[in-house]
């Protein structure tokens, strides 16, 4: 499988980690144990095709941090704010698709206001959203496409910045 791009590439990564996840509840079970390295401030990014599973990570990333709402796709409504129900950070999730510019666009969203308060979740968001942080988890997710059944998913966690230095991602397994 080759990945959409080549986020290990990136000069500032401080640390990856790659997991190979058979089934959409893995997935989901994968943004559980997510969720317990996230922190307040925390920018995650997801990249991945349609259907890939970002979406399904991102529940599980809400299970995790035990958000209030269910958590769905925000295609249409641009952004969900889903507040703790634990005393933790709320959790943001943001579906960049349908913006075609870089942070401008997504200025009216105030993500730079939510984001030292909350664990912002931004699927589409490469290219756009990495000026909010100079840290920053992307989350890249890659699957067979075409005509095809096939629930495996190539999953690469790249941390960026002083923030993921320390962080054991590879102890997140599946």
């Amino acid at each position: 499988m080759e990945a959409p791009h080549s986020p290990v590439a990136d000069p500032t990564a401080t640390v990856t980690a790659t997991f190979t996840v058979n089934a959409p509840d893995l997935m989901q079970d994968l943004g559980r144990r997510l969720a317990k390295v996230l922190r307040p401030g925390d920018l995650v990014m997801l990249t991945g095709e349609l259907g890939a599973g970002k979406t399904t990570l991102t529940r599980g990333l809400g299970e995790g941090l035990g958000v209030r709402g269910a958590v769905t796709s925000p295609t249409f409504v641009i952004a969900r704010v889903h507040p703790s129900l634990t005393g933790g950070p709320a959790l943001v999730h943001v579906d960049a698709y349908r913006l075609g510019g870089g942070l401008d666009e997504m200025e009216d969203l105030d993500l730079d206001v939510s984001l030292p308060d909350s664990v912002v979740v931004v699927e589409w968001g490469e290219g756009k959203v990495e000026e909010l942080s100079d840290d920053r988890l992307h989350v890249v997710i890659h699957r067979a496409v075409g005509d095809t059944d096939d629930e495996v998913r190539a999953v690469t966690l790249v941390g960026v910045g002083e923030r993921w230095s320390g962080e054991d991602l590879a102890a997140l397994g599946v």
